[in-house]
């Protein structure tokens, strides 16, 4: 079968392209709508095909590349349970997923065909796909009953007619039932008749009066064959039984009955009343109403009662389904005598069907930049319902930033119609609503759920304008400083915000050699320790920057305050402390009360209450001569100088700060009471020879006694070890039966050189409180037997010779620490 095809694609160009492929033809329709594509396309195939058999290359046919099918996520979209066709995008070929039977899908309608959509996506396109299902000559024309028994009386007059049952053959056209045939007899010839609907039934016309006597039964057969190639044929048998005289069939007092029949009417339901009467009387005139012999959904849907003719619903009745019967009527009477008539049934559309929303494309993600119009689904609605029960309006709440629009017939689009802000709404539920207009209306409604994608359309934001940190001097490095923090309105990568210090100078340094900050978590770390002294203020810039593409910025400003510790100790600038010659201040004898004897001055680099200093006098020769001033320093005399008082005076004073804890410094002034220059001179000439009290005396010689205590320990120890290592040694060799080799080892020595010492001398120290006065008192040698002698016996185990070596070595070792701490202390 030759096809056709008509194409409009975006370049407004004609295409005629004509395919002849396995008897399937085509016709394709094109239309631009908006920045979508829509189409219809239209092919016929026979019945019966196997699975896999091409039905159309829809590629060539739209004008479409493989890639755009496979990209575009080209897909088959139908209503039906059953998928009778595939779309193979690799081929891009519509082909046959499963056996169709016409006779199953559509029964006696013509034509049947299938409809479906493709649909694709980026951008959306939409067509429509009708796929014309051919009849083949699949069934052969058969009788309900294979055996008929059939009554007449003898009585019956020449054309006397006798209804045969209707053979069915669910084929159509051609294909469907044809003609009749009867078997050869001399008594009766075969009559056809068509049915308004097309379908034929045949009937018995007797040509010839019949003897019962002569035959009391009459066996015939009707073929009944189709038009098909090859034809095929039913048969049904059919035995005549004569009776005697009923010469008069009933006869209907309406040729056709007319009536109307609301859908799902309850079992019962009354729908009209047929009647006929018959000339005979007695039971030739008693008559019996009944269906002829019905087809398809018919079977159950309908009653009549047999006596009264009275039609009623028996079944289910669907406008969807079947939208009018026609239904053939006899009435036989107790001879065999039969009249016929027909009812058609009209059945009345209800509202009873809600419509059907399926969504053919949702993308549940949309970019919060999307522009105006851009498609978020396409939806399709149905109703099984006609006229007004199935005309149908799709709608949404309109306070949402979205509209929908009618695309083809029964197709809606849901395209956005503002922009959006993911950071005011980052979720849409959308209700679609599509109601019919029956009375009353019935509507249903599906939920699309969308989320708005981020954008990185906002800057990082601080939680203040401008962060000020204190830090004590003298801190740790490492030591956490302050947090920053910045809040991203986006979402996701685009809201991770890391830090970052600005490349900036401090007093001619990067800022990254004072402090560091963690890029995640926006806490400053100083890198090393300040000193207030040095610097007393930072300012830099912290820099936070998201995550998104291109990335976004925004700065703070963080100052960093150093905080002053007491960590410097008052400096005395006066009187000067000098270890090499001495200095002293005069007081005249006759000084009074109040005399300015000196002023110590000392300054703290420090800042504020650590700064602060205070005087106080520690020691002195006299303390009820001198005092301090707590502020100034002043050294003044409280009462008048005396005769008695001692020429030399020394004055130890403390220099305090404020700080906590406080830091001191100690000065010495020295002051000579005397009216003449060599009344000093005699009394300070070994004035300088003292010396203070030594109060680490007693810690050295406990050190002293601890180092030679372990050094005795760890000697006896060793000789102890080499005791049993040289008694194990020897019970090895003892029992063993390996040849010993002597082992002579270099002398001690030769190993040391001839500077050994050969005795031991104990050494007591005797200091006295004055400073540099002490006796050393020089014992005689503790023993002999200690020494080491080379020459000792040639006999003697090596070890012992070591041992001796050892002890030697660690004797001479405390006599010279004994000479160490006698140069010290002297």
């Amino acid at each position: 079968m030759a096809a056709q095809s008509q194409l409009f694609p975006r370049s407004v160009r004609w295409r005629l392209p004509c395919i002849l492929r396995c008897q399937v033809g085509f016709l394709i329709v094109l239309t631009l709508i908006g920045d979508r594509v829509t189409g219809q396309m239209r092919y016929s195939i026979p019945e019966e095909m196997k699975k896999g058999t091409v039905i159309g290359n829809v590629a060539q046919d739209l004008g479409l590349d493989l890639k755009r099918l496979r990209a575009g996520r080209a897909r088959i979209v139908s209503g039906e349970n059953i998928q009778y066709t595939e779309l193979r995008t690799d081929k891009g070929i519509l082909v046959v997923n499963e056996r169709i039977d016409r006779e199953q899908l559509c029964g006696d309608v013509t034509p049947c065909s299938l409809n479906f959509e493709i649909i694709l996506e980026n951008p959306i396109e939409l067509h429509r796909v009708t796929v014309e299902i051919l009849d083949i000559n699949d069934n052969a024309p058969f009788f309900a009953n294979k055996d008929i028994q059939f009554e007449m009386s003898e009585s019956a007059t020449i054309g006397s007619k006798f209804p045969v049952e209707s053979a069915v053959d669910p084929d159509v056209a051609l294909n469907a039932l044809q003609n009749y045939i009867i078997s050869p007899n001399k008594y009766f010839i075969l009559k056809q008749h068509a049915n308004p609907d097309g379908s034929k039934y045949a009937e018995l016309v007797l040509q010839k009066p019949i003897d019962r006597e002569e035959h009391p039964s009459l066996p015939l057969k009707v073929i009944a064959v189709d038009g098909g190639n090859p034809q095929r044929s039913g048969t049904v048998n059919i035995n005549v039984s004569v009776l005697d005289a009923n010469d008069n069939a009933p006869v209907f007092n309406q040729s056709v009955y007319r009536a109307v029949v609301v859908e799902n009417a309850p079992k019962g339901t009354y729908i009209t009343a047929v009647n006929a009467s018959d000339a005979d009387i007695g039971t030739n005139g008693e008559i019996i109403f009944s269906f002829s012999k019905i087809k398809g959904s018919a079977v159950d849907v309908f009653s009549i009662d047999e006596s009264t003719g009275v039609i009623s619903v028996a079944g289910l009745i669907d406008f969807e389904k079947e939208k009018k019967y026609e239904l053939r009527l006899e009435a036989r009477d107790r001879g065999g005598l039969t009249g016929t008539s027909k009812v058609i049934i009209d059945v009345s559309d209800v509202n009873d069907n809600v419509p059907v929303i399926n969504i053919m494309s949702f993308s549940n993600t949309i970019l919060e930049d999307a522009p105006l119009g851009t498609t978020i689904a396409v939806i399709n609605v149905k109703d099984a319902d006609s006229e007004k029960n199935g005309q149908l309006k799709c709608t949404i709440d309109t306070t949402l930033p979205f509209k929908i629009q009618s695309s083809l017939t029964n197709y809606y689009n849901l395209v956005a119609d503002q922009h959006f802000d993911r950071e005011k709404t980052s979720e849409y539920d959308i209700t679609v609503i599509a109601t019919d207009s029956g009375s009353p209306p019935l509507s249903s409604s599906v939920t699309l759920q969308l989320r708005i994608s981020d954008v990185n359309d906002n800057v990082p934001v601080f939680d203040k304008n401008s962060y000020s940190a204190y830090v004590t001097e003298n801190n740790s490095p490492g030591m956490s400083i302050t947090t920053v923090s910045a809040r991203d309105s986006d979402w996701h990568q685009n809201a991770r915000v890391s830090y970052f210090l600005e490349d900036t100078q401090i007093c001619g340094n990067p800022v990254s050699s004072y402090v560091s900050i963690n890029s995640e978590t926006g806490v400053l770390h100083a890198v090393r320790s300040f000193d207030y002294e040095q610097i007393k203020e930072l300012q830099l810039t912290v820099k936070a920057q998201d995550g998104g593409s291109p990335p976004l910025s925004s700065n703070v400003t963080v100052k960093i305050v150093i905080q002053d510790q007491n960590d410097n100790p008052p400096q005395v600038l006066y009187p000067v402390q000098t270890s090499g010659s001495l200095v002293a201040e005069m007081v005249p004898r006759s000084a009074d009360v109040g005399y300015l004897v000196t002023k110590v001055v000392a300054v703290d680099v420090d800042s504020g209450q650590n700064a602060w200093l205070s005087y106080k006098l520690q020691k002195a020769t006299d303390r009820a001569l001198f005092e301090v001033g707590l502020q100034n320093g002043e050294i003044r005399t409280i009462r008048q100088v005396t005769d008695k008082d001692a020429v030399k005076q020394r004055l130890t004073v403390i220099v305090e700060d404020n700080g906590q804890p406080s830091r001191s410094a100690t000065v010495i002034v020295n002051v000579a009471v005397a009216d003449s220059f060599p009344e000093v001179l005699s009394e300070f000439t070994d004035f300088t020879h003292d010396k203070e009290y030594n109060d680490n005396l007693t810690f050295y010689l406990v050190l002293a006694l601890a180092v030679v205590s372990f050094l005795f320990i760890t000697c006896l120890v060793v000789i102890i070890s080499v005791k049993i290592y040289r008694w194990r040694q020897s019970r090895v060799l003892y029992h063993s039966n390996l040849p010993v080799i002597p082992y002579y080892p270099p002398r001690y020595s030769d190993t040391l050189g001839t500077g050994t010492l050969q005795h031991v001398y104990n050494y007591e120290v005797c200091r006295t409180t004055d400073s540099r006065k002490s006796d050393i008192k020089y014992m005689q040698p503790m023993s002999q037997s200690l020494v080491c002698v080379d020459g000792a016996g040639a006999d003697t185990p090596q070890v012992d010779k070591e041992l001796s070596g050892n002890c030697s070595q660690m004797s001479t070792l405390v006599s010279d620490i004994f000479k160490i701490l006698l140069s010290v202390f002297s």
